[in-house]
């Protein structure tokens, strides 16, 4: 049992928000590269990638995983995105910043999918039993590669409007 409910429930709702984080962080990508900043879409970016990482912490396991060290850095991320976006409106530097630590936690989310989708579905199992073989490998490069050629689009495409609802939390 994790909160009340049975490991196989808890399990569903982790992979529902992380799908939903997943989903709308192609949403936020897409306002990144266009220079919009679909302030919903990102709040719900980010309220289901924090509480991805966050569930992640409760599943029964008596020692530390790589899947803790991904949750730990994806949520130090997060928490600097949401800084630079709500606490300093995207000022100067913060931009970047925003851009930047935003579409590495979203990296991390896809990684983990990927890692998942090895472990999880059949075929690609039996290309990669261990995690270590040739197609893992390369999916996870490629991966690693699409997402930083986006990031670098998106802080040179980044530019939104000004927004007084965000330069007002800044000011808070």
């Amino acid at each position: 049992m994790v909160l009340g409910m049975s490991l196989e429930a808890f399990t569903l709702l982790h992979v529902v928000i992380s799908l939903v984080g997943i989903a709308t962080g192609f949403v936020v990508l897409f306002g990144l590269l266009n220079g919009k900043g679909f302030e919903w879409w990102t709040a719900i970016f980010f309220g289901s990638t924090v509480l991805t990482s966050a569930t992640g912490y409760l599943f029964p396991v008596h020692k530390l995983l790589p899947s803790h060290i991904v949750g730990a850095i994806s949520l130090v991320l997060l928490a600097i995105a949401i800084a630079a976006r709500y606490r300093f409106a995207l000022s100067a530097a913060w931009r970047s910043i925003y851009v930047v630590t935003t579409m590495m936690a979203f990296y991390f989310n896809v990684f983990v999918l990927v890692v998942q989708s090895f472990q999880k579905v059949p075929a690609l199992k039996a290309m990669a039993p261990t995690g270590t073989e040739g197609p893992f490998k390369i999916t996870q490069l490629t991966v690693l590669i699409i997402f930083a050629g986006l990031t670098i689009a998106a802080v040179k495409k980044f530019k939104p409007m000004p927004n007084a609802k965000i330069a007002a939390a800044g000011e808070r």
